[in-house]
């Protein structure tokens, strides 16, 4: 009995913890990271700053869950492309395509987002940290099953994912594709994607 009263409990601080995070990134998104503070979002969900305080310590605390939740979905989302039953070259062209289609649409069309974005970069969050490796791991796992199909040259997996992730940095990072975007003399998305499967053809 006290197992389920355990789950119902765990249910329920689950459901606030999420309606805390739905109102923040509203909110975030409206008004902006640094125009918006604690007692805004309990405003906004009709209770008591005391009561969000039961859930996050801080306002920073708040953007870090949101941060790892927008990062989350990046990596379903490379996860779904890497099981996909195609070449690996395929997949890692379609995972960095939707890497960039993701940076531009979710963190660039929306200034506030950027903002938000920009402020847990410049903080260096683990939780930025993890995703990282998150994806290298993800991304040497492809580049392997590539190198026993014989479609890349013999090399380290590992080390070449973060390579190959690192050459695409100005595709993914938002504030570098935010400077880049609308600059003629930079070399376009298709481009350097072809290009760093290459390299690993060689």
């Amino acid at each position: 009995m006290s197992e389920l009263a355990d789950t119902g409990v765990d249910a329920t601080r689950q459901e606030n913890v999420t309606r805390i995070l739905d109102s923040a990134e509203r909110l975030f998104r409206h008004y902006g990271y640094s125009k918006t503070n604690v007692a805004d979002i309990a405003r906004d969900l009709e209770m008591s700053p005391a009561n969000i305080y039961r859930f996050f310590a801080s306002k920073t605390e708040i953007h870090q869950a949101l941060c790892a939740r927008m990062l989350a979905a990046s990596y379903q989302q490379a996860q779904e492309i890497a099981r996909l039953p195609l070449s690996a070259s395929e997949r890692l062209r379609r995972y960095a395509h939707a890497q960039h289609k993701m940076t531009v649409e979710t963190m660039l069309d929306q200034e506030k987002v950027h903002e938000m974005v920009v402020v847990a970069i410049e903080r260096e969050w683990h939780v930025i940290e993890k995703h990282i490796d998150r994806i290298d791991q993800l991304l040497a796992q492809i580049i392997r099953e590539g190198i026993a199909a014989g479609e890349f040259a013999e090399q380290d997996p590992e080390v070449a994912a973060r390579c190959f992730d690192a050459s695409l940095i100005t595709l993914c990072h938002p504030q570098i594709v935010a400077q880049c975007l609308a600059k003629q003399n930079r070399a376009t998305p298709d481009e350097l994607i072809e290009f760093a499967i290459r390299a690993l053809k060689k």
